[in-house]
């Protein structure tokens, strides 16, 4: 059976530590792939917000 992780974060260093954790868990012959993305939000008073997310596909 195939199964997805899905990881969001604020910071790309704890999005980093996060799936470098759940990996820890897996069987690296099940992992499948990993899908990343960066959206860059634009807040009252020019303030940027980023958000880091990823879904790890592996088998269970």
């Amino acid at each position: 059976m195939v199964k997805v992780k899905l990881f969001d974060c604020e910071h790309e260093k704890d999005l980093e530590k996060e799936i470098n954790h759940f990996l820890q868990k897996i069987e690296e012959r099940k992992l499948i792939d990993i899908k990343f993305n960066v959206a860059a939000l634009r807040e009252e008073k020019d303030e940027q917000i980023y958000c880091f997310t990823a879904m790890v596909m592996y088998r269970a």
